[in-house]
């Protein structure tokens, strides 16, 4: 049989593009802010990762212009030959201290740091416990890893014990959860988790993506929110959503990071970050530390956002962060929807099966820091007109 088969037999898309519905791959025209020219036209952005608003401050786009203007466009190799630069490092070092652990590692994309992690980390003989509802990167690591993976339903830690007793006694073991779940906006029960990892001697990585930034002291994360910075064995996280870049990175204790820094063969066999991303990342950072009151600013936006979708009658699913999913139910009405929010000027993101139940389909909407009252005030008068049609 020939291997394109599957690609000569994939409807699925075309399916929905002659529906008009489609919801993915709409093209941005200006930059990534809280109002932006998407296909000609004005959206108000409910769906960005883009939390603080940085993407568009004038002191991130200056780092990263000086940087490309002193060298170069690239590094044409890997940090391990010719793609180490002095800003890595200097990113690296800020990194870890903001985070108040001993070293950190930079990769050139989230996903990556994640493949890269868990597959030096964790091996054949080893057992790894995840979250179901865990980033599609980190079950990505698991495979790439080849260890044993034991899955738990969501937050839920009985069973996470459960599967902690059916590890073979003396199998290394690491329980990896995100800290901020990406589509739902819950936060991970840490410290039980943390309770179960010293019960049964495993370790925890917690993937902090939406939790940088966002929720905890000054912007620390997932940990430092349940004051339990010197508890987790391994942090990971991205450049690409707070900090207004290009790239991941991990922290840990020293001896760790340079395990996985002369082991991890996506990070050993990858070019390094560009000089443009790292600055930027760098200057996000440095931003970040120097205005601790941004992510406050950004929990008050959500929480106003909150309240007048509430107030309007508009259901949603129970979050304490910037990431508020509205149910919409039935598959083909949520790209319905969505697609009539988009004409009607607010741009959301659909989020279907697999990544929500069978008819509980969602609408994910995110807040930044920079969105105004009036702009939320805007924003939730649509999402009423629309829902409203279809009695939701």
């Amino acid at each position: 049989m020939d291997i394109f088969m599957k690609c000569f037999n994939y409807n699925t898309a075309n399916e929905i593009r002659e529906q008009g519905i489609y919801p993915y791959f709409h093209a941005l025209e200006s930059k990534q802010d809280v109002e932006v020219i998407m296909e000609g036209k004005r959206r108000i952005m409910l769906g960005s990762n883009n939390y603080l608003g940085l993407t568009t401050h004038p002191e991130i786009i200056e780092a990263g212009i000086k940087a490309f203007e002193q060298y170069g466009s690239g590094c044409s190799g890997s940090r391990f030959l010719n793609g180490t630069l002095l800003l890595h490092l200097e990113l690296e070092k800020e990194l870890a201290a903001f985070l108040r652990q001993e070293s950190a590692l930079t990769f050139s994309t989230g996903f990556q740091s994640n493949l890269g992690i868990i597959s030096a980390i964790a091996g054949p003989k080893d057992y790894i416990l995840c979250d179901k509802e865990n980033h599609a990167s980190i079950y990505d690591g698991c495979m790439l890893s080849r260890a044993t993976l034991l899955r738990y339903r969501h937050n839920d830690m009985g069973d996470l014990e459960r599967r902690l007793k059916q590890v073979p006694e003396g199998a290394g073991k690491i329980i990896i959860t995100d800290g901020v779940f990406s589509m739902g906006g819950d936060i991970a029960n840490l410290p039980e988790i943390v309770s179960l990892a010293k019960k049964y001697n495993a370790r925890v990585m917690v993937d902090d993506a939406h939790g940088l930034g966002v929720i905890g002291e000054g912007g620390r994360g997932t940990p430092s929110y349940f004051d339990l910075e010197n508890s987790i064995d391994i942090y990971m996280g991205t450049f690409s959503k707070s900090l207004a870049s290009l790239g991941g990175y991990m922290a840990a204790d020293e001896v760790v990071v340079d395990y996985v820094r002369h082991h991890s063969r996506p990070f050993i066999f990858s070019a390094s970050m560009t000089p443009s991303s790292c600055a930027s990342a760098l200057a996000a950072l440095r931003h970040l530390i120097k205005h601790p009151e941004l992510p406050k600013k950004l929990m008050s936006n959500a929480e106003y956002f909150r309240k007048r979708l509430m107030e309007e009658g508009i259901k949603i699913r129970e979050s304490s962060t910037p990431i508020i999913p509205i149910y919409t139910y039935e598959l083909v009405t949520t790209l319905i929807i969505a697609k009539e929010l988009y004409d009607e000027g607010v741009y959301v993101n659909p989020s279907l099966p697999p990544a929500t139940p069978p008819k509980e389909c969602l609408l994910r909407t995110s807040l930044m820091a920079t969105h105004s009252y009036s702009l939320i005030d805007e924003a939730v008068m649509i999402i009423k007109k629309v829902l409203e049609k279809y009695d939701l």
